[in-house]
């Protein structure tokens, strides 16, 4: 099954906007709602997620999340979600 990056940002894009706000979606959950429920081929999707997610953050449109709270999305490892993005904090 050959997936697109746009399809996987159209997918994930889509399952943020339908969260209520400060919930993350698993990474699995895009993999699915793609490919469906057999593992063996969902599985191949999550490298491509996890790279579409960092893309995504990396362009303030989402945020990783690791037990809750934002990482850096260039440096987290294991089990993690993907968020609405994180407005920045007004600094005065």
């Amino acid at each position: 099954m050959k997936v697109s990056n746009e399809q996987i940002e159209a997918t994930l894009v889509g399952l943020l906007s339908a969260l209520p706000p400060g919930k993350g979606v698993d990474p699995t959950e895009v993999a699915r709602a793609i490919a469906g429920n057999d593992e063996k081929v969902w599985r191949l999707l999550m490298v491509p997620i996890r790279a579409v997610a960092i893309k995504l953050a990396d362009d303030g449109r989402a945020s990783i999340l690791r037990k809750g709270r934002p990482v850096d999305p260039h440096d987290f490892k294991g089990v993690y979600r993907i968020g609405a993005a994180i407005a920045a904090s007004d600094p005065s």
